[in-house]
């Protein structure tokens, strides 16, 4: 009897140990990405605070156009000369530049000056009529001193008017920020247009990159091949120096084109947005009747 109890103690432990060399069950392996683990920003409002809204109403909402040429005093720059405007104050970290003419075409440069021979931002402005389409834009100016220059590249007969100053946090930006309803990615080379209904008076542009230079052209076309307005952009950093614009389009067959310069591997952030809408028929049609009811 001994002999047998030790014998089924023996048997006993061999079945224990050889359990206890039993390799564990591995999990099954999966190649699937958990995408909530993950934070990606690819798109402009990811980054640049581009809201989900709506055009404004005419006469409605925010700084308008109109009140701020009234609540400012605009510096003529005459045909092929040159005006600056200092900003010291580091806090100030954007400008609005608005230009105008009485009605004869506006051809400018608009340059930012950071420092000796150092222009993080270019722009070359063509508007056909500089009284039916003011050119209204906000340049980005962190970490300033900075310097705003503006040349009048047109002749001696085609003087503009001026308004140089800083953007609030409520100003021009926030207004063309809030109206802003998507964004989508142009690459390196490629274009986007944006027809818009003659209702539409106005529109918001937001050009963005994630970091890297911005290279641009803006078009508005009124029919076939009839730019109103041309604006060539450069700036080095296009997430530190975005750029916001508002273009008017008045009477209709309107276009908005954009054109991504640069090489393919730079791409831009667009949104392109009604601003304002009114009735669309206080406008001269500079006798174009592309899309009018009868």
């Amino acid at each position: 009897p001994n002999i047998m109890k030790f014998t089924a103690a023996l048997a006993l432990a061999a079945i224990n140990g050889a359990n206890a060399f039993v390799a564990p069950q591995a999990k099954p392996a999966t190649t699937q990405l958990a995408m909530s683990d993950y934070s990606v920003n690819t798109s402009v409002r990811d980054n640049v605070d581009v809201g989900v809204g709506g055009p404004l109403s005419s006469g409605v909402g925010g700084r308008d156009l109109a009140e701020i040429w009234d609540n400012s005093s605009p510096v003529i720059v005459q045909g092929g000369s040159l005006r600056t405007w200092s900003f010291a104050n580091p806090a100030i970290e954007s400008v609005q530049v608005l230009l105008k003419t009485e009605g004869r075409p506006l051809d400018a440069d608009v340059e930012l000056w950071q420092g000796p021979d150092n222009t993080p931002h270019k722009m070359r402005v063509y508007v056909e009529d500089g009284a039916l389409r003011t050119f209204n834009a906000v340049i980005g100016t962190p970490r300033g001193p900075n310097t705003v220059a503006i040349r009048n590249i047109g002749q001696l007969e085609f003087p503009l008017d001026a308004v140089v100053r800083p953007d609030r946090d409520d100003g021009l930006a926030a207004n063309i920020a809030s109206v802003a309803q998507r964004s989508e990615t142009i690459q390196g080379g490629a274009l986007r247009t944006y027809p818009f209904d003659p209702s539409v008076d106005s529109v918001a542009i937001i050009l963005k990159t994630d970091g890297r230079p911005l290279n641009a052209r803006i078009e508005l076309l009124q029919g076939p091949n009839n730019n109103k307005q041309v604006v060539e952009l450069y700036t080095e950093d296009g997430l530190d120096r975005p750029f916001f614009a508002i273009v008017e389009t008045p009477g209709s067959g309107n276009v908005v084109r954009v054109v991504n310069t640069a090489p393919v591997e730079f791409p831009l952030y667009a949104s392109v947005d009604a601003y304002r809408v009114g009735g669309g028929i206080d406008w001269p049609d500079d006798g174009l009747m592309i899309g009018r009811a009868f």
